[in-house]
């Protein structure tokens, strides 16, 4: 991948980083520096990962945890290998029991919107197949800074007060109380610079650790989960649990101007960066005026969006085959349904937001496109006594539909917005990228993929780009320091354009890119605390 020597970032950004032996970028520098920290001991890419992404499940709480599910792409040997870790709902969760409740929307918060947590099967999953270090040593860095307290970070010490604002407003009764108890000991959110310790959470990791993450499914930390969930009115039993397995599945892509894009098949939802790119193959988006090529990648990326959010769900409950979402026939049809305005987005006929991401490569090629998360910051707002486990809320994103795919129903995982993305070009590996934030991730996917294939931008260069974000409608969200001239082009084309001061909606991610030499070029998040560890 060839980038623009003429673009040079703005000196407030960082620089983009080259390295040859080794190179971990996440979204905390301590998990960054962990990863790189089993590499240097004789751990691969894949230790390295499991690493980072165990330690920030203790310094970025506010974006995930040991409740959460996890995606992965693992380059190995050259050859590519696609992990869900996604959970499905209990056995005992049901439309019918939902509506008989009187819900007729999925809930944010609750036992109603959790399902098996898949993170600790992953990071056992990864290393079991992969991993070259002992599974106990990936989680040193981790337990020891639950146990003597890690400095809380501006980004995560904003998002946790913002948190705790919102929690103590919509928490109401003894089923929450945990959470408090957990991550406000003190009646607050920890502020920013100050040390914080978890002594539950060391505990945890070092069960999971000791027993490659049995005891999270079939052991001690089971029975907690599921004696918290018998007393508090939860629908697990045993079984839910015990029988999880993380699935290794056969990745989809497609070809954008040369390059092979490979995201995780559905439940994900990175097959709408991919139907999006589909929309765009055949554009000059770097000759044309920048007003017009946002507007057709906007336009993409809802039209994109609306297909998925009528088609997509758990693969075993889908009416079509998802690979007739991404076929470049059908991609060109809805290009055409692109016209010189903003439109409502409208679902095709096609034929038959809280996340962390990192990066992790060594210096045998082995790379890693890693994500997890306990969505919407800490996730359900349970968290199970005496273990410091805060459980996500990803069944939040089912839909209380009976006919439609994505329908709540028993042991069905929901649609899921982390995505892992993977490059390659001519069959060989270009590096992995992903960008978290919610239903940003698609977005992400696609402006930092076409900043760098049709912009010749460098990772770095195209991850500080300014960003907009499709909001709904014909609303669209910019960054400050969006270029005002593409502002001015989509409101005349009849985008409802709003600056938002928010960054952290814009999504964070992290770029490794791999040249023919065997050196790698990084580039993480200028919007959150980070850090690329490389030597």
């Amino acid at each position: 991948m060839e980038f623009n020597s003429l673009y040079y970032p703005h000196p407030s950004r960082r620089m983009v980083v080259y390295a040859k032996n080794g190179v971990v970028a996440a979204s905390q520098p301590l998990a960054a520096q962990a990863g790189l920290e089993v590499m240097q001991r004789g751990g691969n890419a894949v230790d390295a990962a499991v690493a980072a992404a165990a330690v920030l499940t203790v310094a970025e709480p506010t974006s995930n945890g040991i409740g959460g599910d996890a995606f992965a792409i693992v380059c190995h040997g050259g050859k590519l290998y696609g992990l869900n870790s996604s959970g499905y709902s209990p056995a005992g969760l049901s439309y019918q029991v939902l509506k008989k409740a009187g819900f007729s929307d999925m809930p944010e918060y609750g036992w109603e919107t959790v399902t098996v947590p898949g993170a600790p099967a992953a990071w056992a999953e990864l290393w079991r197949r992969f991993g070259a270090a002992s599974f106990n040593e990936l989680f040193k860095r981790a337990v020891a800074y639950a146990e003597e307290g890690v400095p809380v970070s501006p980004t995560v010490g904003s998002g946790w007060a913002a948190s705790f604002d919102k929690y103590r407003k919509v928490f109401h009764g003894d089923i929450f109380k945990h959470w408090f108890n957990v991550f406000a000991p003190d009646g607050k959110a920890p502020r920013i610079g100050s040390l914080w310790k978890s002594p539950l959470h060391a505990r945890t990791l070092k069960f999971i650790a000791e027993t490659e993450a049995e005891s999270f499914y079939r052991g001690e930390l089971a029975e907690k989960i599921i004696d918290f969930s018998n007393s508090t009115g939860g629908y697990f039993s045993g079984d839910d649990l015990a029988d999880f397995k993380p699935v290794w599945v056969e990745l989809v892509s497609v070809n954008y101007k040369g390059y092979d894009v490979h995201e995780i098949p559905p439940n994900g939802q990175g097959i709408v960066a991919l139907m999006a790119l589909n929309m765009l193959a055949d554009d000059d988006l770097n000759g044309l005026e920048s007003g017009e090529a946002a507007h057709i990648s906007i336009e993409a990326i809802k039209s994109a969006f609306a297909d998925a959010k009528e088609y997509v769900g758990d693969p075993d409950y889908m009416k079509l085959d998802y690979n007739s979402l991404i076929s470049y026939e059908y991609g060109k049809l809805r290009r055409r349904d692109i016209s010189g305005t903003a439109a409502n987005p409208f679902p095709g006929e096609p034929k038959g937001g809280g996340t962390v991401y990192l990066a992790a490569a060594d210096s045998d090629g082995t790379m890693v496109s890693y994500i997890q998360s306990n969505y919407m910051g800490f996730g359900s707002g349970l968290v199970v006594p005496g273990t410091g486990i805060a459980l996500h809320n990803r069944g939040k994103n089912f839909v209380m539909k009976p006919q439609h795919p994505n329908c709540v129903g028993p042991h069905k995982r929901p649609y899921h917005t982390i995505i892992p993305g993977f490059i390659t070009k001519d069959g060989k590996p270009v590096g992995p990228f992903g960008v978290m934030g919610g239903f940003m991730q698609p977005q992400g996917h696609l402006q930092v993929l076409t900043n760098m294939i049709d912009l010749h931008l460098n990772p770095q260069s195209a991850l500080d780009a300014p960003r907009w974000q499709w909001a709904g409608g014909k609303r669209v969200l910019v960054e400050e320091g969006f270029n005002p001239h593409t502002e001015d082009a989509l409101k005349k084309r009849g985008h409802e354009v709003k600056i938002s001061c928010n960054t952290g909606s814009f999504g964070r991610g992290q770029i490794i890119i791999r040249d023919d030499n065997g050196v790698y070029c990084a580039g993480t998040e200028k919007r959150c605390d980070t850090e690329i560890a490389s030597y």
